[in-house]
C-alpha cells in the first residue's frame, strides 16, 4: 500500500516536525516548499494524501486545492489543511476549495499523526 505524504509547506521548521512525526510512524514523506511545485509533485507521485498550507508563496493554498481537485486522478486523494488561519471561515472557504479535512497550527505532537490518519481512504491499512 502506498504510504507516501506530499507535505507542501514553506515554514522549513513546521516542514521538518511535520516529517519527523509521520516518517516516525513509517509513512514516506516528500515535500514541496510552494503550491506550483506542490502541484507538480502531486500529479506526478500520487500520494496517498496531501498535506496542505493555506499561506504559501506564489500560490496560496485555496488554488492548489481546487486545482488539485480538476484532476480526475487527484479526486480520491485527501488533501489535509494544516494550518495557523483560523479565522472565522477559514476552514469553511479550505474546504469548499477541495480540502478534506483541516487541522490547526501549531500541531500536536501526541494526536498529529492519529489526526492525519482519520482522512486517509478507508482501505488504508497502517501496516509495514
Amino acid at each position: 500500500m502506498n504510504k507516501t505524504l506530499l507535505i507542501i509547506e514553506d515554514n522549513e521548521q513546521n516542514y521538518y516536525m511535520m516529517r519527523f512525526l509521520l516518517e516516525k510512524k513509517g509513512f514516506t514523506v516528500i515535500g514541496a516548499e510552494n503550491g506550483k511545485l506542490g502541484i507538480e509533485m502531486a500529479l506526478s507521485s500520487k500520494p496517498l494524501a496531501i498535506l496542505l498550507d493555506i499561506q504559501l508563496p506564489e500560490m496560496d493554498g485555496y488554488a492548489v486545492a481546487a486545482e488539485l481537485k480538476k484532476h480526475d486522478e487527484m479526486k480520491e486523494i485527501p488533501i489535509i489543511a494544516v494550518t495557523s488561519y483560523a479565522m472565522v471561515g477559514d476552514r469553511e472557504q479550505i474546504l469548499a476549495a477541495g480540502a478534506t479535512g483541516y487541522i490547526e497550527k501549531p500541531i500536536d505532537p501526541d494526536t498529529f499523526v492519529s489526526d492525519i490518519i482519520q482522512y486517509l481512504p478507508k482501505d488504508w491499512k497502517d501496516e509495514p
